[in-house]
C-alpha cells in the first residue's frame, strides 16, 4: 500500500500483551498539521481526554498508541500515564513534548502498565520504517484482520497521497463507534482545515457503522498532513482543493469504516442498509443506522431469514418516538436486490430463493420511503451466538495483573462444570470413534489462499493427528499454476469440461509450481504446528501412475493423466510411522513423462487405495445446495439424481464424480465442506450434524 512521503511507522510488543505487537507509532520527519475527532462518551478514557484538548494543532510529530489496555476509567491518574507514555516516546524520538499525542483501546477500568510502555519506547522509536501494517496490527483488540485504505489526490496539480488504518470490531454504535483511526497524508493543510475536512469526513463513514448499539470510551480518529508535497496551501476557502481533501478523507474512511463492519465481532455477514426517499438527510441517516443496528434485523440475517416485518418495524419505532413525517407503510422494501415489500403489502417473493442469497457474505437491505429525496447508506453486520461468546469470554477470561499486563485465560478448567463435562465427554467419544482411522483431505481453493485459513486448515490437521486420525492431504494450486503461466508468458488458461488443456511445456509449470512451491509451502505451514507433515510428488516412488486422458470427441488434452495406479505402500509406510503425506498432483505416465492430475480425482484414487474411512473435499461453497439450501447429508441416490436432474452442475459435476468413485471403491463417507469457514473439518467430523454434506452410500 502506498503511503505518505516523510512518514514512517512502527509496531512492537511493550508486555501488555504476553506476545502479540501492543504498542504502535505513526511518526513524521516534518511537523505537521492535526486534527481529531473524538467520542461523545462522557466517560472519555484519560488519554481521548488529552489529545482532544490539544488537536487541532501546527507541529505534531507522532502519535503513540497501545492495545489490550484502554487506560479508561482509572481515575486522573489516566490521563497523566498518557501524558507520561507521550513524553517517553518524544524523548526516544528527540522530539519537543507537545509534539506527540497518544491513543489507548483494550480492557476498561485497569491502570495503564507504565513501566513497561515507557521502557519500551525506545524500541518503539528505533522500529520505525514504510511498513504502515506493523502499526496497524499493533492496534488490534478482537480484531481478525489489519484494515488499511490509501487514496493518491492532485492538489493544484501536485500528486499527494492520503494513508490510513484502522482498529475497530466490537463496542461500535455511532458517534464514531469503537475505532482508532490513523490518517496520514503530505498535503500541506492549515489545521483549521484539517480538522473541518476530518469532521465531515466522520459523517458517511464512521458516524455510519453500528455493531452492536454500544460506544466507547476510546474512540478517536487522528489526522497528519506534514506539507512534503509542495502543493499549494489547502485551506478552509480552497474551494475545489479544499473539496479534494474532503473527498480523500470521506473515501479512506468509509473504506475503513465498511471494513470494520466486516470484522463485527463473530459476524459471519457484513449488511449495508440504504435509505432513501426520506425528508431529510438527518432523517436518512437516524433510519438507516437504526435498522443496521437493530438486534432483530441483524439476527434475522445471522438466521437467513429476509424479515422485512423486523426492517419496517424499527423504521416505524424511530419514526414514532421522533414524529416524523414518514409512513413506513408506504415504503418499498428490498432484501438482496428482490422486493420482499411494496404498495402496503408483501410482494411474495420466493423465500426458499431469498434465504440462499442471504447467506452470501454480504446482504443488502433497501428501504424506500416516499416523503422526500433525502439518502443514507450504514454498514454492520449480524448477531451471531460468536459475539456473545466473544464478550461473555472478554470479560471472565481476560484478567488484568497488579502491573497493568492483560491476558486471557481461556483454558477449560474456566468454564462451568455442567459444560466442561458435556464437551469432555462428546469429544472423547469422537477420539474414540476415529483412533486410527485413515482420512484423505483434499485442500484447495480459499483455504489455500487467506493466511487465516490456511493456519486453521494446518490446526485441524494436527488436531486430527491428536484425535488419533491419520490424515493424507493431496492439494491443489490451479490459481497459483494460472498467474505463475501467465507472467511466464504462456498465454491464457484454456479449460475443456473442468480440464486444464496442458502443453509439454505447460506441464513443467504445473510441476514446478504444485511440487517445488505449493507443496513445500503446506508442508512448512503444517510442521510449523508440529503435524510431522512430509512433502510427496505424485511422481516420488511410482506413487500415482497415469496414462494419458483424451477429451471428449477425441480432443487432444496435452499432458493430462488419470490415474491407474496408486503405490499404496509408500503412503502405508509414511503413517505407519505417523507422518503427516501431503501430495503433489502430478503422475508418472507410461512414457516416462510428467502428467498433470486433476486433485480431486486424485483425493479419491488415493482414498480407495489406503482404505481410508473418510474423504474430505475442502471447496469455495457450502456444500451441495438444492434450492439454494445446503443438504447436510445425502445419500449415492439422491447424489446421481441431482447430478441428472440439473441441481448439481458447473464445476460440481467433476467433483460429484469423484465423490461417486470413492464411495464405489469402497469409502465409507465423503464430506464437500466449505474451506472459506475456519475449523470445517473438525466442525464436520466432530460434530452430529457437521457444517458441510456428507454423502454416504445407499
Amino acid at each position: 500500500m502506498r503511503t505518505p512521503r516523510g512518514f514512517s511507522y512502527a509496531g512492537v510488543n511493550c508486555g501488555i500483551k504476553t506476545t502479540r505487537r501492543d504498542f504502535a507509532l505513526v511518526y513524521s520527519e516534518a511537523p505537521c498539521a492535526a486534527a481529531g475527532c473524538f467520542t461523545v462518551n462522557a466517560a472519555r478514557a484519560g488519554p481521548v481526554r488529552d489529545a482532544a484538548a490539544r488537536l487541532p494543532a501546527a507541529a505534531i510529530r507522532a502519535i503513540v498508541a497501545n492495545s489490550g489496555n484502554a487506560n479508561s476509567l482509572v481515575g486522573p491518574e489516566g490521563e497523566r500515564d498518557a501524558r507520561a507514555v507521550c513524553d517517553a516516546v518524544a524523548r526516544a524520538l528527540g522530539v519537543a513534548p507537545e509534539a506527540v499525542v497518544g491513543a489507548s483501546t483494550g480492557v476498561l477500568g485497569v491502570r495503564l502498565p507504565l513501566q513497561k510502555l515507557v521502557g519500551a519506547a525506545s524500541a518503539l522509536a528505533a522500529a520505525r520504517g514504510p511498513a504502515i501494517e506493523l502499526a496497524a496490527e499493533a492496534v488490534m483488540t478482537t480484531d481478525t484482520r489489519v484494515k488499511l485504505s490509501s487514496q493518491t489526490v492532485f492538489v493544484g496539480g501536485v500528486e499527494a497521497t492520503v494513508a490510513a488504518f484502522a482498529k475497530g470490531s466490537g463496542m461500535m454504535a455511532p458517534e464514531l463507534a469503537t475505532v482508532l483511526a490513523f490518517v496520514t497524508t503530505d498535503l500541506v493543510v492549515t489545521p483549521r482545515a484539517l480538522q473541518s475536512a476530518l469532521r465531515r469526513a466522520m459523517k458517511p463513514s464512521f458516524e455510519m457503522i453500528n455493531v452492536d448499539g454500544d460506544m466507547s470510551t476510546n474512540d478517536a480518529v487522528f489526522a497528519l498532513a506534514n506539507g512534503l508535497a509542495g502543493n499549494p496551501v489547502v485551506d478552509e476557502g480552497g474551494g475545489g482543493d479544499y473539496e479534494t481533501l474532503v473527498g480523500a478523507l470521506e473515501r479512506v474512511c468509509t473504506d475503513l469504516a465498511r471494513q470494520i463492519a466486516e470484522d463485527g465481532e463473530g459476524a459471519t455477514k457484513v449488511v449495508e442498509v440504504r435509505v432513501s426517499g426520506a425528508p431529510n438527510e438527518l432523517i436518512a441517516r437516524d433510519l438507516a443506522r437504526s435498522v443496521v443496528g437493530s438486534s432483530l434485523v441483524k439476527a434475522a440475517i445471522f438466521g437467513a431469514d429476509p424479515n422485512w416485518g423486523r426492517v419496517l418495524a424499527s423504521v416505524g419505532a424511530r419514526v414514532g418516538a421522533n414524529r416524523w413525517p414518514v409512513d413506513p407503510e408506504r415504503a418499498t422494501v428490498h432484501v438482496q436486490g428482490a422486493c420482499v415489500y411494496a404498495d402496503g403489502a408483501p410482494t411474495g417473493a420466493d423465500p426458499v430463493a431469498l434465504r440462499a442469497r442471504m447467506r452470501e457474505p454480504a446482504v443488502l437491505l433497501e428501504v424506500r420511503l416516499a416523503e422526500g429525496s433525502a439518502r443514507a447508506t450504514a454498514w454492520g453486520c449480524d448477531l451471531t451466538y460468536d459475539y456473545v461468546k466473544i464478550n461473555a469470554d472478554y470479560a471472565s477470561l481476560t484478567h488484568a495483573a497488579a502491573d497493568g499486563t492483560v491476558a486471557r485465560d481461556d483454558r477449560l478448567t474456566n468454564y462451568s462444570p455442567g459444560f466442561k463435562r458435556a464437551l469432555l465427554v462428546e469429544a472423547l467419544s469422537y477420539i474414540s470413534r476415529f483412533t486410527n482411522k485413515r482420512a484423505v483431505v483434499k485442500y484447495g481453493g480459499a483455504a489455500m489462499v487467506k493466511d487465516s485459513l490456511k493456519a486453521s486448515f494446518a490446526n485441524d490437521i494436527n488436531l486430527l493427528r491428536s484425535a488419533g486420525l491419520l490424515p493424507v492431504v493431496i492439494h491443489g494450486g490451479g490459481q497459483e499454476i494460472t498467474d505463475t503461466m501467465e507472467k511466464l508468458g504462456h498465454g491464457q488458461a484454456e479449460f475443456v469440461d473442468g480440464v486444464r488443456v496442458t502443453g509439454r511445456d505447460d506441464v513443467k509449470v504445473v510441476e514446478m509450481v504444485l511440487t517445488g512451491k505449493v507443496n513445500t509451502e503446506i508442508v512448512s505451514l503444517l510442521n510449523q504446528s508440529s503435524a510431522h507433515a512430509v512433502g510427496v510428488s505424485g511422481k516420488d516412488a511410482g506413487l500415482l501412475r497415469v496414462r494419458k486422458v483424451v477429451g471428449e470427441g477425441g480432443r487432444d488434452l496435452g499432458m493430462v493423466g488419470e490415474i491407474t495406479h496408486v503405490n499404496h505402500e509408500l503412503l502405508e509406510m509414511l503413517l505407519e510411522k505417523k507422518y503427516v503425506p501431503v501430495v503433489s498432483p502430478v503422475g508418472l505416465g507410461e512414457d516416462g513423462e510428467g502428467y498433470n492430475i486433476n486433485a480431486d480425482a486424485a483425493a479419491a484414487e488415493i482414498a480407495i487405495a489406503i482404505k481410508a474411512e473418510k474423504l474430505i473435499y475442502l471447496t469455495d461453497v457450502p456444500g451441495i445446495l438444492v434450492n439454494g439450501e445446503l443438504v447436510s447429508e445425502m445419500t449415492v441416490s439422491d447424489l446421481l439424481r441431482r447430478m441428472s436432474d440439473g441441481t448439481i452442475r458447473g464445476g460440481m459435476v467433476a467433483k460429484a464424480k469423484s465423490v461417486l468413485r470413492a464411495i464405489e471403491g469402497g469409502v465409507a463417507s465423503v464430506h464437500i465442506l466449505d474451506g472459506r469457514s475456519p475449523h470445517s473439518v473438525i466442525a464436520e467430523l466432530f460434530t452430529d450434524t457437521g457444517v458441510g454434506t456428507l454423502v454416504r452410500r445407499d
